[in-house]
């Protein structure tokens, strides 16, 4: 990496932190650092001085909870991470097909949905009910991202822990040491989010729901009850069909209201 940003960043940090007690040099010790990140001292002196510029995912995530890194401190370590490389992602092309039956699926609320989480195309209906939340801010969009990174998604599904164990369990039906597109986001996810997908990445992994119930707080109709179903679509590049439906007479009752009057597909 170019003039060692990884390393200058780690070290920028660790001396930014305030000890307890009076210290001649500033920050924290490299040795209570490297303690903290369960790392020796000579491997944390190589990522400083750039003598160690590819460091797997779990020990920049061990340093990231080590130096107490903001959200955005961790997203920012994960880009100097990949250095010149780019994050690698797979095709993210919409069929004319398939937007046709997102065109006829109006006014509910449905999304097309990569292997990734990537969210590919989708409704008003699905606009109407994701939009506000912030899980549309994305480029592109993407479910897990939101789930872990954004503060946003607790609120916005009040059974987040129920939501997280879904997303762990939908990423690792890929096989990491094969796929290399899951491999890389489990290892940005595991820089940029932490502990929560961390444990959840390394405990057995549940069979993923193909439909369930989810609790959705909207920030203008509140509390929704979304039953949702998920279809595989039958080509090879494994994009998925989510559709949301009222699971409740009152939820039914808002969407009623809120349904918007024309219908449009909302591309991705």
């Amino acid at each position: 990496m170019a003039d060692n940003e990884l390393g200058l960043f780690l070290r920028s940090r660790r001396e930014t932190i305030s000890p307890a007690g009076r210290r001649r040099t500033p920050g924290l010790p490299r040795a209570e650092v490297a303690a903290l990140a369960g790392l020796t001292v000579d491997r944390l002196t190589r990522l400083e001085q750039g003598a160690d510029r590819c460091p797997p995912a779990p020990v920049l995530a061990a340093l990231a909870g080590a130096l107490r890194l903001s959200a955005s401190e961790r997203v920012h370590l994960y880009r100097l991470s990949l250095g010149s490389r780019p994050p690698p992602g797979p095709a993210r092309e919409v069929r004319d097909r398939v937007r046709a039956i997102l065109v006829r699926l109006e006014p509910s609320a449905a999304v097309l949905v990569s292997p990734l989480g990537d969210l590919l195309a989708w409704t008003s209906g699905f606009a109407w009910l994701a939009a506000s939340s912030g899980l549309l801010d994305g480029d592109p969009p993407n479910l897990n991202r939101y789930v872990f990174t954004d503060r946003r998604a607790r609120t916005t599904f009040p059974d987040w822990d129920r939501e997280a164990d879904t997303r762990v369990a939908d990423l690792r039906q890929g096989r990491f040491d094969v796929d290399r597109h899951r491999a890389a986001l489990a290892d940005e996810l595991t820089i940029t989010a932490g502990e929560p997908f961390e444990r959840r990445l390394r405990s057995l992994p549940e069979r993923p729901r193909g439909g369930g119930v989810q609790r959705w707080n909207h920030p203008r109709a509140g509390e929704l009850l979304m039953a949702y179903e998920i279809l595989i679509l039958p080509e090879d590049d494994g994009q998925r069909l989510m559709i949301h439906l009222p699971a409740d007479a009152a939820t039914e009752a808002v969407l009623a209201a809120q349904r918007p009057k024309t219908l449009r597909l909302v591309a991705g």
